[in-house]
């Protein structure tokens, strides 16, 4: 028999010894008043797999588990001004940093690919995402006149499905001013909207070996240099493959070179879409199955918003939604990892709900995600004797 809640199991996942170095290096412990960072982080974990709904939701959640904190790695349920004044305080970053680090471990458990391109470049997608504010509680994070924001500019590594960079801005901050700090990898694809068709930024991408894959604005202003002949075995709906110069001085002073320009027809939205690139040798097939692959971000973001909890904050802070945002991609990253181990075939939103109804449940975790609606062998057992018995 278990005697470990299903909670207590999936805290068990993260590398404690990690997370103590940065607690270290930070000295995010000091005057911490007995709620360490690592309360604070479990505190958050819960707020984000029970979805409380306020500080006092996380103190009495888990101060109904009180026989089993010293499980969770936590001598005590804190109170709610506990909670309230660390995430007021304590720095955001030490978060932050955590997730990169669980990302270099669990992050290799959820990697999967729905198409495997013939490249050997690494793809990345590049989107942003507005979370709404409320303009009153959150003054800091002005946006419009009475509303407020912050965007999550994302760039999601096609292998894992998973933010590999996060810049957090406020909400009137353009996609392409956001994406200037994205880190650079030398040979790596970056697929990305019409947001992104910034020839400065472009040229900066390309100067450090980056290939992009973009669609472009519908003014853009071209000359034709050269019309590639488009193979027999082309997908049907490549319209053009071609070299172009671009033609306004302006342009051409942000980009000087010249650019690849593939026009591929959508037969769901029955339209055109249009797809420079700095790529001149892969196919036409693989510049559009590319651009493609940018609804995967998407799905990203619908899913973080749909399941975990970023549409309302506990606390109306700068440093506190920070905190709550990057405790949230800490949860998606071991969401995924525990999808990856489980041989039932999980949809993420089933996952994160079946494990709000039983995360007290004293239960194996492993057998519990690969067979969630049998019952356990040991209550199996159980009732075989209490058979012979009666």
């Amino acid at each position: 028999m278990v005697n470990v809640t299903l909670f207590s199991q999936i805290i068990s996942k993260l590398e404690r010894s990690k997370f103590n170095k940065l607690v270290s290096t930070s000295q995010s412990d000091k005057h911490n008043k007995g709620y360490t960072s690592w309360t604070h982080l479990v505190s958050m974990l819960f707020c984000q797999f029970a979805k409380s709904q306020s500080v006092r939701d996380i103190s009495n959640g888990l101060r109904s588990a009180t026989g089993n904190l010293n499980h969770l790695g936590i001598q005590k349920a804190p109170s709610k001004s506990s909670v309230s004044y660390q995430n007021k305080h304590r720095d955001y970053n030490i978060f932050k940093s955590y997730y990169f680090i669980l990302l270099e471990s669990l992050g290799q458990q959820a990697g999967f690919k729905q198409i495997k391109f013939r490249i050997k470049s690494k793809i990345f997608l590049l989107d942003s995402t507005t979370i709404s504010l409320c303009l009153s509680l959150f003054d800091w994070a002005r946006y419009k006149t009475a509303k407020g924001a912050v965007k999550l500019h994302t760039l999601l590594d096609y292998d894992g499905n998973l933010p590999a960079y996060v810049n957090i801005t406020n909400g009137k901050t353009a996609d392409n001013k956001g994406a200037y700090d994205v880190p650079l990898h030398k040979g790596s694809v970056i697929v990305a909207d019409r947001f992104y068709n910034d020839f400065a930024l472009l040229n900066v991408w390309d100067s450090n070996g980056v290939f992009f894959v973009i669609r472009h604005k519908e003014n853009l202003q071209y000359t034709t240099v050269k019309e590639n002949i488009l193979p027999e075995n082309r997908h049907k709906n490549i319209l053009i493959d071609e070299i172009i110069e671009l033609k306004t001085a302006k342009s051409k002073d942000s980009y000087p070179k010249n650019l690849r320009r593939v026009a591929v027809w959508d037969d769901k939205n029955e339209q055109t879409i249009e797809i420079i690139t700095n790529q001149m040798y892969w196919t036409a097939n693989t510049i559009s199955e590319l651009y493609k692959s940018r609804w995967q971000i998407e799905i990203f973001f619908r899913e973080i918003k749909q399941n975990l909890h970023i549409k309302s904050f506990i606390g109306t802070t700068e440093n506190a939604v920070m905190i709550q945002i990057w405790t949230a991609l800490i949860t998606i990253l071991i969401l995924k990892a525990l999808k990856a181990m489980a041989k039932y075939g999980w949809q993420l939103s089933n996952l994160i709900a079946f494990i709000r109804l039983n995360i007290f449940v004293k239960i194996n975790l492993q057998n519990w995600l690969d067979r969630p609606f049998e019952e356990p062998d040991e209550l199996k057992d159980k009732q075989v004797i209490q058979g012979v018995l009666f």
